[in-house]
Parts: C-alpha cells; structure tokens; sequence
C-alpha cells in the first residue's frame, strides 16, 4: 500500500515534533484544527518511531477515535496495530504499534503488566483530556517514553492548563491558516436577533449544568425552528443540544416545519443507520445531546446551530469543526454557523469571533459588529475589521499616552509604544502558556532588554521579555530600524517608521542633527517615506 502523501503543514508538523523530541523535550503538543487530518500526521510520527525500532502507544478515550486510529494508521502507512481495551490484550502480540483505551489502561491491575519500558513512544489523541488522572498515571508508568499530544482544542473547560503536562508546543497549525490554504471551508456566521435568556441557570463543572440549559432552551424552540427555515433551508445540518430530551423535542418541531429531522443519542440503537442515512442525504436535520463533537466526520455538513451555550472554546471549536471539511462532491461551499444571543450578565459566552480571534477585545469588536449585521458574515473578513478597529482605538489611546509622556525624558522606549510602532499584534496580545512563561524576567532577559533600548519595567513575564528579544534580534538581521530611531523620529512627527531600513532610519537622524535638530526644510514627516529600495523583511 502506498503510503499517503502529507501535506506542507503536515509534513512540518511531523518535522517539528521530532525536533521537540531530538532537542531534549519528552513531552511535546500538536495543535491541527478538526479537519485538517491530525490522525494522518501522527500516524506518520509512529511510523517514524517503528522504523526507529520502537514500540508506540496511541491513548484515546473513545472507542471510536481507537478504531479511527487503527484505520488511519494501516491506510496511511500499512502497519497493523494491537488492541489494548476491556477484553483484549497487545501483550504477545507482534504488532509494534498499539491503539489503547485509557479507561482500560490506567487500572492498575492491567497497567502493572507493562514493564516501564514496554512503550517507547506514547501519542495521546485528543490530548486536551491529559490532565485527567487516568491519563497521567498511563503516562507515569512510562516515564522514559517520548509522548506527544495530539489536538485540535487545547484550552479546557476547568481552566486546568495543558503545561502541566507538556513540555513545549512543537506546531500550530490555526483555523484560519487552514481555511486561507484551502483545507477547510469558509465560515459564515449568521447572529440571530433572538434574545434567549439563561442568566438563572446554575454552574456545573466550569461551564452551565446541562439540566438548567435544557430547561431554559424548551421556551424557544419553536422560535429557533421557525429561524432555521428561513436560514438552513437546502443545508446539511448538525444541531447540538444540552439534553437528550430537548434533542428528542426539537427533532419533532422541526419536523412539523418542513424539514426531515433525525435524533441520535448515546443510547440510539439504530445510531449507525440514523449517521449513515444522514450522511447519504435522507435527513437534512440530525439533532443530538453532545454526542457528535468527537469521532464522528462527515464532511457534508454545511450548517452547525449550536443550541448548547458554553464558556469553554475548546468545546464550542468541536462542534463548529464538524462542518469545517470540505466536500466538492455535494457542491459544498462553505459553513453556515448560527449564533445566538444568550442572555447572561455572569460570564463570557464563546461566539464565532473565538474561533479566529485570540485577542479578547478583538474578539468583542467581532462579535458587536455580526450581531449588528444582520446577514450572514465571512469570519475571517469580520475579524480583520474588527482587529483593525481595535488597533484604530489603541493607537488613539496610545497617542493619549504619549501626549502625556513628552514632558517626561526617558532614556528608555515603552515596549508597549515599541509594538505598536512594529505593527506586533502577537506581541502585544502575547499571553503566557507554560510555566516558565509566567516567570518574571530573568537578570538576564532584563540586561539585554536594556541594551537594546527597551524598558524591561513593563515587561511582566519571562515568555513575553523571550518574545521580544527574538523579535528585536530578528529585526537587526533584517536590517530594520531599532526601538530607539522609531521613537526619535515618531517624535518629529515621522509615521511608520517601524517599516524602514536602520540606515534610512540613520540619514534621516544626521539631516536633522545637521539641521540644529530641527526636521529638514522640504520634508514633511507625516507624508515622508525613505527612497524606493528593496524593503527587508522581517521573519516571524
């Protein structure tokens, strides 16, 4: 069997990975959006390490994502693999790779038959669930194994971060990246001016209990029905819902509109059928409580309601992804996401904006604005407005603080007046992951800050001053301006002087020193650019 060819992202994803591990790092993360074939590219990593004489562990929580596993790995590399889970057993077994159930695994009766060194490479499938204690008692039990975790979520509901069990993040790969590419369809959000109010339900776990949600959703669901028939008409559509019976409930309301409805449910016995008869097209509508987040692919989905408010991104992005695949054999064109406006004062609610926004004020902006539209909205259109927005607001407000800090002689630039001068949006919505990010700056970090004119005072974390001193160092390869000829000619009035060259940057400062530290008579720095050459460019 021919092996799959990867893609460019994946094929530095794989690449990647193996550097974590060759550098030093034991416990390295992935980050591939639903779709973009995670599967694929650690299959290809346990090929790696087989063919490197090793003997690979594949964790996961679910029956279906073990099976889907097995399967990618044989089609995409041809190697067979063992069970591990309830009554089967790789022990004996020849195949040098093993799909295995943590559930079944992290008993200790069955764990303490592996000797610690049995597996030599541990891949956890959807690896936002390792901060569980099932899956780090697996992982503890082999301690010299290289594990790599495999996600397209790596935020989670309990606030539990995911450095406390990985090392370092070895790729990512975002959604955006993924749709500006090709790999995944474009989303249009649709907000729904339908005010559905569940500020009197309760917590549960980090996120609303599923019974309050239910409840409060019943009242409208005749108006959420009558909604969808304006706008999911001709669309393939997946519905989530918190419970089972206001799964069941909905089915039947949306029937009595027109559509041809189907329920499934954990407990479903025609489950299979109910999927494949979607799948083929004799439903239109497939409502389900939570079932289909993970495991379950069908790419001719083009329409997700997510009728299960939540403040936890990682699961509002599982059930957005299933409709970000593409599918040209049913005509699909992109993904209609319909979004409410839930009614609550407590807390931060997950929109469309959070799947492509990491700024929280950008992210805000974006979601003001669809709600505001009216009509179906292009997501990554939208959030290019809105981060332009928020930049317009914060380059006033910075205006304001500058202002304020003429009279004041610095020796030293604002890092915060440095980034925005750059155009550095990611430094200046950088926030720390790992643990030695959320450090202090060390002595060292502060030196070298100082030496390059930047005010380490500001600078709150080891991570960001890191951040920053990789984007100044790359900045003088390049050739660009530094921090302190920015802020002397910003000063005079010159604008985007983050984009010249160090040695236009340089003239310009003797013209004025030669003019008494006056500008140049002739010049005028607002419309002011350096002579035509070819620009540097700084990587990122």
């Amino acid at each position: 069997m021919a092996p799959l060819a990867l893609r460019p992202y994946q094929q530095a994803a794989r690449a990647a990975v193996h550097a974590q591990w060759d550098g030093g790092a034991r416990r390295t993360l992935l980050v591939l959006p639903t779709g973009t074939g995670k599967t694929i590219v650690f299959a290809a990593i346990a090929e790696d390490q087989v063919r490197a004489g090793g003997r690979v562990l594949i964790l996961a929580h679910r029956g279906e994502l073990l099976e889907q596993a097995a399967d990618k790995l044989r089609r995409a590399t041809g190697l067979a693999s063992a069970v591990e889970k309830a009554g089967e057993s790789c022990l004996g077994r020849w195949e040098r790779v093993v799909v295995g159930s943590v559930q079944s695994l992290q008993r200790p009766a069955r764990l303490d038959k592996f000797p610690a060194d049995y597996f030599s490479t541990v891949i956890v499938d959807e690896a936002h669930h390792a901060v569980t204690d099932g899956y780090r008692r697996v992982l503890e039990h082999f301690p010299g194994a290289a594990v790599l975790g495999v996600t397209a979520t790596p935020d989670r509901g309990d606030m539990r971060g995911l450095g406390e069990v990985f090392d370092t993040l070895a790729y990512e790969y975002t959604l955006p990246q993924a749709i500006r590419e090709g790999y995944l369809c474009k989303i249009l959000a649709q907000t729904i001016p339908l005010q559905l109010d569940i500020s009197g339900v309760a917590m549960s776990g980090g996120d609303w209990a599923v019974q309050g949600l239910g409840d409060a959703l019943e009242p409208y669901l005749e108006q959420i029905a009558g909604e969808m028939a304006h706008y999911c008409r001709g669309r393939r559509t997946v519905v989530f819902l918190p419970l089972v019976k206001t799964s069941r409930t909905f089915r039947d309301i949306l029937c009595e509109h027109g559509f041809s409805a189907a329920e499934v449910h954990g407990e479903s016995a025609d489950r299979a059928e109910v999927l494949a008869d979607f799948a083929a097209g004799r439903y239109d509508v497939l409502c389900n409580s939570m079932l289909l987040t993970e495991g379950w692919d069908c790419p001719a989905v083009d329409c997700v309601v997510v009728l299960r408010p939540t403040k936890v991104r990682s699961l509002y992005s599982q059930m957005v992804g299933r409709g970000t695949r593409l599918c040209p054999e049913t005509g699909k064109k992109d993904l209609l996401l319909m979004d409410f406006l839930w009614h609550t004062a407590r807390h931060e609610l997950c929109h469309p904006a959070d799947l492509v926004c990491d700024s929280r004020a950008v992210a805000q902006k974006m979601t003001e604005k669809l709600a505001a539209a009216g009509c179906p909205e292009e997501i990554e259109a939208a959030a290019r407005q809105a981060s332009a927005d928020v930049v317009a607001q914060r380059e006033a407000a910075l205006a304001k603080q500058l202002a304020q800090m003429r009279t004041r002689k610095r020796r030293l630039v604002d890092p915060l007046q440095y980034e925005m001068s750059i155009g550095a949006q990611d430094l200046a919505d950088y926030v720390p992951a790992f643990g030695w990010e959320l450090a202090p700056p060390s002595d060292g970090q502060v030196q070298a800050l100082e030496k390059w004119g930047i005010l380490p005072d500001a600078i709150e974390s080891a991570g960001k001053a890191s951040l920053l001193l990789d984007r100044l160092a790359k900045r003088r390869d390049a050739g660009l301006a530094t921090p302190k000829q920015i802020r002397f000619l910003e000063q005079k009035g010159f604008v985007h002087v983050g984009t010249w060259r160090f040695e236009d940057a340089s003239h310009m400062i003797t013209r004025i020193s030669a003019s008494g530290w006056r500008v140049p008579r002739g010049v005028d720095p607002a419309a002011y650019t350096p002579p035509a050459a070819e620009a540097p460019t700084e990587e990122r």
